[in-house]
């Protein structure tokens, strides 16, 4: 039987089984040009299938972080307008704002050290007032900030009040704005956030 043959039968058995069973030792050692063992091929072909189940397994906990930091983050959002601004946002905020901020978390989780990625959560707690803090990622061994996102509240002449979506990063301190989008309020003052 063909090398890849084996091969493709023993990670199709695997997976199958979720790797309960493998093949029987003497079908994969049976080399059928020498009909000698072919141990080499044996351990390169079980560790290689092992290495890409555990890439796998990683992309799959990468991607499964990402999603629960993107609905803490709306969480976060949702208590951080209150019950007035809320309800007048909402749809806008999810359809134009929530996209851009899971796209910077993607970006940064696949920038930041794989060995870390699992240390990132999000602050408890959005500031309320007129504060702009909505919420940080940071990583919870060294406790320090990684990204900060902002809401922070313009009123452009004659243009009305309006909600400007921003984050700043750790690799410059937190100065430069990545602008996420803005959402129009209204021409009167909007309420305090969490009010």
């Amino acid at each position: 039987m063909p090398k890849w043959l084996r091969k493709s039968f023993v990670v199709l058995v695997t997976i199958l089984t979720f790797g309960m069973i493998t093949p029987s030792q003497a079908f994969l050692a049976t080399d059928v040009n020498t009909g000698k063992s072919s141990k080499r091929d044996i351990i390169e072909a079980e560790t290689g299938f092992l290495q890409d189940e555990q890439q796998q397994q990683f992309v799959n906990d990468k991607e499964t972080l990402i999603r629960e930091l993107v609905k803490v983050a709306e969480e976060q959002s949702y208590i951080k307008f209150g019950n007035r601004i809320k309800p007048v946002i909402e749809d806008e905020f999810k359809e134009v704002i929530l996209p851009n901020i899971e796209t910077a978390i993607e970006e940064f989780a696949s920038r930041y050290p794989d060995e870390s990625i699992k240390d990132l959560t999000v602050t408890e707690m959005p500031s309320g007032g007129d504060s702009e803090k909505i919420f940080n990622i940071f990583n919870r061994t060294n406790k320090q900030d990684i990204i900060r996102f902002h809401v922070r509240k313009d009123h452009p002449p004659q243009a009305g009040f309006w909600f400007n979506f921003h984050y700043h990063t750790y690799h410059d301190q937190f100065q430069s704005h990545h602008d996420l989008g803005s959402i129009y309020w209204d021409k009167n003052t909007p309420p305090k956030w969490m009010s």
